[in-house]
């Protein structure tokens, strides 16, 4: 397994280095674990949304729909009683419920380690020297993105730190979605067919995976 990639200008040409990316590297996949980083992530993404009302929260029914005898129904005291059609609902949802999962950290690394191997092995990590832009513009950015060896697919540009002109330069580009190395994650890595980042990011990423960005931080 090759431990080393290109490194690209923003011309689109490979230049005489390469960068190391073999801390980013894992010899097994592993089916399981990649599912369920993914479920966990998708978890703590999910909103309890679902809300209901009860009988007490749903508004009228104040009144008793008939008198109690002679009528031949069953007695009745409202009719927004959870048997009534326009009634309450009996033990349902009020959107407190929690879905969120937990994962160990060295799990998750892991799991994104592994769809980074598969786009190394695939030559879907792009790596460029530098990527910045002196104003914002969308031409330019996908000038940049023509030029280097991603062909028709989605196109996740990872950066050490979100550079205001390129992620404005990216916003109405379907296409390409800008994150900042300490977000990756292993949703985002599958749903994009390119990761494009720069040396900066892949020492920025390796940091994350080693420990180093976590103590720098304290």
């Amino acid at each position: 397994m090759n431990n080393k990639v290109a490194i690209y200008n923003i011309d689109g040409k490979a230049t005489a280095s390469e960068q190391e990316v073999s801390t980013l590297l894992v010899e097994e996949q592993n089916d399981a674990l990649f599912s369920q980083a993914v479920l966990t992530q998708q978890a703590n993404r999910r909103r309890a949304i679902a809300s209901t009302k009860d009988r007490g929260h749903v508004s009228g029914g104040g009144k008793k729909p008939f008198k109690q005898k002679g009528t031949g129904n069953a007695r009745a005291g409202s009719t927004r009683s959870p048997l009534w059609i326009g009634g309450g609902v009996t033990f349902g949802p009020h959107g407190t419920r929690n879905y969120s999962k937990r994962i160990p950290t060295a799990m998750k690394q892991r799991a994104i380690k592994m769809v980074l191997t598969q786009k190394i092995l695939d030559n879907r990590f792009i790596v460029l020297e530098d990527l910045q832009l002196e104003k914002i513009s969308t031409k330019q950015i996908q000038g940049i993105f023509e030029k280097l060896p991603l062909q028709d697919g989605k196109i996740l540009v990872i950066l050490p730190q979100i550079d205001v002109n390129i992620e404005l330069s990216l916003a109405n580009v379907p296409y390409a979605k800008v994150i900042k190395a300490e977000n990756l994650n292993v949703l985002d890595l599958s749903k994009f067919n390119y990761v494009l980042t720069t040396v900066a990011g892949v020492e920025k990423i390796m940091n994350i995976f080693s420990g180093k960005a976590a103590k720098e931080s304290k």
